[in-house]
C-alpha cells in the first residue's frame, strides 16, 4: 500500500489492524537539503544536544557506484555501491519503489577489501536483474566523497540517527556539491522523523529533498534531469476498512507530490509542474469528499496549504501550455504565418517569471512545513484525533461500503451542477467542470474495489465530457494570457493580428466541441454507477 509505515498497535478501538507482512531489510530515511551555514547552525543547536545519546563521530565516506554500460541496475531502481570509511569497506544495494516515500530496501555486507563481490549479497532474495549479473559486467559510474558527522538522538519515542553530510558527487570531470541532513529511523515510528524535521525548521531553513545521492550521481554522469511522476493506482485491499482507505488515498497523493519536487526544482520540463499541480488537485478533491464523512479538523491546514501552493503553480502551467501546446497546435493547423512566433517570444519572460515565483515558494519554509506536516498526518493517521464515536464507527466500516457512499454523493453533486444543462451559462458550466473533475479524481481513487468494464465505461464517458467542457476554459485562460501580453508591452499590429488568429481558432474549436456537449452530457447522465 502507498501509505507510509504506521503503528498498527495504536489502532483506535473498532479500527482493525492490517496483517503484518514479511519485508526485506528496509531503510527509512528523511532527507533535508541545507546550506553549509544551515548545517553548521543545526550541528550546534540546542535541539540536537538536548536529545543526543552521544557526542557523535565524524567520518570520511568515499563510495563508488557501479552499473552495467547500459545502466541495467539504474533502470530497475537499484543502486549498488562500495563505500570505504577508514580501513572498512561495505557493499550496499538499495532498491527504490516499494513501501512509503521514506523507505527503500537495503542490503549491506562487509567486504574484506574494496573489491566488488555480488556473491555476498542474498541474490535469491533480491532477484533479477542482479541475480544474473557478475561483477565483471559492472563498472564504476560515479563516486561520492562525503564528510559525515553522526549523532544518535532519542526523539518523540524513537531512536534517530542524524547525519550532517557535506562533500561532492563526482562523475569524470563533473562535480556536484552535497550539503544535507539525513534522518534515519533506527527504532520507533517514522512519524518521529517528520516531527524532528519540523523542529529543525525552527533552527535553520531546510527543504525536503527526494533525490538520493545515487539519483543525483546518475543525473550528473549522464546529464539527466529528474522526470515528472504521474499518479500510481491507489492500493486499497478488499478487506481494508475506511481508515485504511483514507490512509492509502492521502499517501498516494503525497507520493506523487514528493515525486515531482525534484523535477520542479530543476525545471526539467512542463510536465513536472503539471504533475505536481495534478497531485495537489487530487489531494484537495480527496480532502473535500473525505471531510464530509470524517469531519476532522486535521484536514483543514493541509487543504489550505495545498491550495496556496497550487495557486503559485497555476501561472507557470498556463504559460507552459500556451507556449508548448496552444501556439504550436495553431501553427500546425496552417496558421504558421500569423505572427505566432513573435507572440511566443513575448510570452517567454512571463513564463520565466512564473518559474521564479515557484522557486521562491519552494524555498519558503512554509512549503517545507506543509510537506513535513502532511507526511506526519499520514504517518499518525492524524484525522482520528478528537473524532466523536460516530465518526470512529465510519473509520471502522468496510472500505467498499465507504467508497460506495462517497462516490454516490459526489456523483449526485455533479448531476445537480448539470441540471438544465442546455441553458447553463458559462459560469455554471465552469462550476460543472470543477464538479466533474472532483468526481473523476474520486472515482479513480476507488476502482480497485470495483474493477471491471463498468468502471472503465463510466470513467471514459466522464473524461470525454470533461474534455469538451475544458475547451471553453482553455480559451478563457488564453484570452487572459493575451491580455497580460498586451498590458506588458506596447501592443503592435503584429501582436493584435496574432491574438486575433488565436481567438478565432479557439472559437472555432469551442463551437465544434459545443455541438458534442449535449450528447456527451446525456451519455454521462445515463451512465450506470459502477459502485452499485
Amino acid at each position: 500500500m502507498d501509505a507510509v509505515p504506521r503503528d498498527d498497535a495504536a489502532q483506535p478501538e473498532g479500527v482493525a489492524a492490517s496483517e503484518p507482512q514479511t519485508q526485506p531489510p528496509r531503510e527509512i530515511e528523511l532527507k533535508l537539503a541545507a546550506s553549509p551555514e544551515a548545517l553548521e547552525a543545526l550541528r550546534g543547536a540546542d535541539l540536537i544536544a538536548r536529545h543526543a545519546r552521544n557526542q557523535g563521530v565524524t567520518r570520511r565516506l568515499d563510495a563508488v557506484y557501479y552499473d552495467t554500460p547500459d545502466r541495467l541496475l539504474d533502470r530497475n531502481g537499484l543502486a549498488l555501491r562500495v563505500r570505504r570509511s577508514g580501513k572498512r569497506h561495505v557493499q550496499t544495494l538499495k532498491r527504490s519503489g516499494s513501501g512509503g516515500p521514506l523507505a527503500r530496501d537495503e542490503w549491506e555486507v562487509a567486504l574484506p577489501d574494496g573489491t566488488l563481490d555480488l556473491a555476498l549479497l542474498p541474490l535469491a532474495e533480491i532477484g533479477e536483474p542482479l541475480a544474473s549479473l557478475s561483477a565483471g559486467q559492472l563498472a564504476p559510474v560515479f563516486a561520492t566523497r562525503v564528510r559525515r558527522r553522526l549523532r544518535r538522538l532519542d526523539y518523540a519515542g524513537a531512536l534517530i540517527e542524524i547525519a550532517f553530510d557535506d562533500g561532492t558527487i563526482e562523475a569524470g570531470e563533473k562535480t556536484l556539491q552535497v550539503s544535507e541532513v539525513e534522518l534515519e529511523l533506527k527504532e520507533g515510528e517514522a512519524a518521529a522523523l517528520y516531527d524532528l524535521g519540523l523542529a529543525m525548521l525552527d533552527v535553520a531553513p531546510l527543504q525536503l529533498a527526494t533525490q538520493s545521492k545515487s539519483a543525483r550521481g546518475y543525473g550528473l554522469a549522464f546529464a539527466r534531469l529528474p522526470q515528472a511522476v504521474k499518479a500510481r493506482p491507489v492500493e486499497i485491499g478488499a478487506h481494508d476498512n475506511a481508515d485504511a482507505a483514507i490512509a492509502a488515498i492521502l499517501a498516494n497523493t503525497y507520493r506523487q507530490l514528493l515525486g515531482n519536487l525534484a523535477a520542479v526544482a530543476t525545471r526539467s520540463g512542463p510536465e513536472g509542474v503539471h504533475q505536481m499541480r495534478v497531485s495537489l488537485r487530487r489531494l484537495r478533491s480527496a480532502l473535500s469528499v473525505l471531510k464530509r464523512e470524517v469531519a476532522s479538523p486535521a484536514f483543514e491546514p493541509v487543504g489550505r496549504e495545498a491550495k496556496r501552493l497550487g495557486h503559485v503553480l497555476g501561472p507557470a502551467r498556463n504559460w507552459d501550455v500556451f507556449i508548448t501546446q496552444t501556439v504550436p497546435d495553431i501553427e500546425a493547423d496552417g496558421l504558421d504565418d500569423a505572427g505566432l512566433s513573435a507572440l511566443r517570444k513575448a510570452a517567454e519572460p512571463f513564463q520565466t517569471k512564473s518559474y521564479a515565483d515557484i522557486a521562491k515558494r519552494m524555498e519558503n519554509p512554509q512549503t517545507s512545513r506543509f510537506l513535513l506536516s502532511f507526511g506526519a498526518l499520514i504517518e499518525r493517521r492524524g484525522w482520528r484525533s478528537g473524532l466523536p464515536s460516530e465518526a470512529m464507527a465510519v473509520l471502522a466500516e468496510p472500505a467498499d461500503d465507504f467508497a460506495g457512499r462517497v462516490l454516490a454523493r459526489t456523483h449526485r453533486q455533479a448531476l445537480k451542477r448539470g441540471r438544465g444543462f442546455g441553458s447553463l451559462r458559462p459560469e455554471g458550466r465552469h462550476e460543472l467542470r470543477l464538479a466533474l473533475k472532483k468526481l473523476r479524481y474520486t472515482a479513480e481513487f476507488f476502482p480497485p474495489l470495483h474493477e471491471g468494464p463498468a468502471a472503465r465505461r463510466y470513467l471514459a464517458r466522464l473524461s470525454r465530457l470533461q474534455e469538451a467542457l475544458g475547451l471553453a476554459n482553455d480559451a478563457a485562460t488564453t484570452q487572459h494570457l493575451l491580455a497580460e501580453l498586451r498590458d506588458g508591452k506596447a501592443p503592435g499590429p503584429e501582436l493584435h493580428f496574432a491574438a486575433g488568429a488565436i481567438h478565432g481558432w479557439q472559437s472555432r474549436h469551442t463551437i465544434e466541441a459545443g455541438r458534442k456537449l449535449k450528447k456527451r452530457w446525456r451519455r454521462f447522465e445515463a451512465a450506470n454507477p459502477f459502485w452499485t
